[in-house]
């Protein structure tokens, strides 16, 4: 099992830039312990006669549909459902300005 202790747990909440508590931190290493104690479970189970799969369904493969095109949705309506600016969709900035 990995070793987890405070300071890998505060370099956890640093690297997933989360904001925690001493006590959470506490709960969390607790949690985090229980965690991989429950999945080193894994390692007990001979698996040496298993072969391996990508899937556990059988035959599955793309589910393929023709391409129909269909009524589509009048501009104004669109634009009524949305906030707009000479009849282009206003969206939120994506990237900040310095």
């Amino acid at each position: 099992m990995a070793n987890l202790d405070k300071h890998a747990i505060q370099n956890l909440i640093q690297l997933s830039r989360i904001d925690c508590s001493s006590a959470e931190q506490e709960a969390l290493l607790e949690d985090l312990k229980k965690i991989l104690s429950y999945v080193e479970q894994l390692n007990e189970i001979d698996t040496s006669q298993t072969a391996p799969c990508n899937t556990v369904l059988e035959n599955t493969g793309n589910v393929m549909r023709p391409d129909v095109i269909g009524e589509t949705l009048p501009r104004e309506a669109f634009l009524a459902n949305a906030p707009s600016i000479g009849g282009l969709v206003r969206i939120p900035p994506v990237m900040k300005q310095n």
